[in-house]
């Protein structure tokens, strides 16, 4: 019941868990130095509330100051407005930061008004300058940027004035410290080690089953790297790692399906094939509210592939194969699927509201680009001789595009794949028929 419970728990409440031993060590160690360094806690409290502060503030002004200067030198060459707010932006931090030391009480021996008045001179000069960006003479602007960066060396080693300062009275105080904290060390160091010992039994329990999870998904992840995609790792825990386990192995049954399609793929074109088609076909009436199913097939192909030659053949596939994938990055949605069925036949999945402008645009482009296959003369023709079995002569079209729509509904009832395949190959017939690139819809009404 207890190991039971203990799986379910999170890996950060497990981790927790394990190193509570070393929580509580850690809170002997803070009870005893305390008590060791009630001597030096004055010291060590004004360090901490006053010179840390100050040191950080200061330190942070400097970044600011120099940042605010960087973003004032992109913006006269980049003259964006989003780097002028971020000058600004940094300028605020930096007026933030004097006034924060100033809420210091302790804090003397610096003038914070001469650096306030300092940096005021220094956002002026450089109003002035983004002012006339491009409308003073190169003498004016080299001027105006002499008396910036005399501006900025005023600050920055005024700043720097401030930081030494700082950091020598920090370190008058370390020394003075030194004594008590050195006592401290001794009776920490001597706890800290059996933390440290408990800590290592404690992680070696608690990772322990996280590790083993680990070790299967490594096993798991080399079995599919090598294209063993049943191999599920046994997992038993029910914290992240469970979770991984099971998103691993959704990924295998992914990666096996997308293995299937790329096996299927067409060598000329790298298109999913028949297969993926139609499981993907498949998959979509079964699931999606209405599918449109779009077969696409050139006309006058094979007359053109006798007379030019299969090289010339193959080269319009490819390039009927690109005109249908990139219309349909351009007009359809990331759902729509383009496949491969064999030959000059296309298949191109999408929805009932993109069929029009793509199959529209599909002919658009397949006519432009399809005449540039042909010679002078048969371009000039708008034919090519060609002739039948029994000799006789000819005349063959330029190719065109026969688009069959079959547009389905799932409320209007259930449509098998192979239903759909027949009504697009008998739709595709009566398209052939038609002289020139067309489409055909069929909407089903039942």
């Amino acid at each position: 019941m207890f190991l039971n419970r203990l799986q379910k728990l999170s890996i950060s409440t497990k981790i927790i868990l394990g190193y509570l031993p070393i929580f509580m060590v850690v809170i002997l160690i803070s009870i005893i130095a305390l008590s060791s360094l009630n001597e030096a806690n004055k010291t060590s409290k004004n360090i901490i509330e006053h010179d840390i502060v100050l040191l950080e503030a200061a330190n942070n002004m400097l970044n600011s100051l120099l940042a605010q200067e960087s973003y004032a030198r992109r913006y006269l060459i980049l003259d964006s407005q989003e780097i002028l707010e971020l000058f600004w932006q940094r300028s605020n931090e930096f007026d933030m930061l004097v006034s924060k030391m100033q809420a210091i009480k302790k804090f003397q021996n610096i003038s914070l008004k001469q650096l306030s008045i300092l940096h005021n001179e220094f956002n002026n000069l450089y109003k002035d300058r983004i002012k006339n960006i491009g409308n003073e003479p190169s003498r004016i602007t080299k001027e105006y940027d002499a008396k910036i960066r005399s501006k900025l060396d005023e600050l920055t080693t005024l700043i720097q004035m401030m930081i030494l300062n700082i950091k020598e009275k920090q370190n008058r105080m370390i020394i003075k410290n030194s004594d008590a904290g050195l006592k401290a060390f001794r009776i920490t160091f001597i706890l800290s080690s059996l933390g440290i010992i408990l800590g290592i039994v404690a992680a070696a329990l608690t990772t322990g089953n996280i590790a083993r999870s680990i070790k299967k998904l490594t096993i798991a992840t080399d079995e599919i790297s090598r294209g063993r995609f049943n191999h599920i790792p046994d997992v038993t825990a029910q914290d992240e790692l469970g979770e991984l386990a099971n998103a691993f192995i959704k990924m295998a049954h992914l990666l096996a399906s997308l293995e299937e399609t790329n096996l299927n793929a067409n060598p000329l074109t790298r298109l999913p094939g028949g297969i993926a088609i139609e499981n993907i076909l498949k998959n979509r009436l079964t699931a999606s509210k209405s599918v449109t199913f779009c077969l696409l097939d050139i006309d006058n192909f094979k007359s053109f592939n006798d007379h030019y030659g299969y090289a010339a053949g193959n080269e319009v596939i490819k390039t009927t194969a690109k005109i249908i994938k990139k219309t349909t990055a351009e007009y359809g949605t990331d759902d729509d699927f383009v496949g491969h069925i064999g030959g000059d036949d296309f298949a191109l999945l999408t929805t009932i509201e993109r069929y029009n402008k793509l199959c529209t645009n599909i002919i658009e482009e397949f006519d432009k680009k399809v005449v540039d296959f042909y010679n002078t003369k048969d371009r000039a023709n708008g034919y090519i001789l060609g002739e039948t079995r029994q000799g006789k002569k000819i005349k063959f079209p330029i190719m065109s595009i026969s688009i069959a729509v079959v547009v389905s509904n799932k409320e209007k009832g259930q449509i098998s794949h192979i239903e759909v395949g027949e009504i697009a190959a008998e739709l595709k017939e009566h398209a052939k028929k038609i002289s020139g690139s067309v489409f055909l819809v069929n909407r089903r009404k039942k």
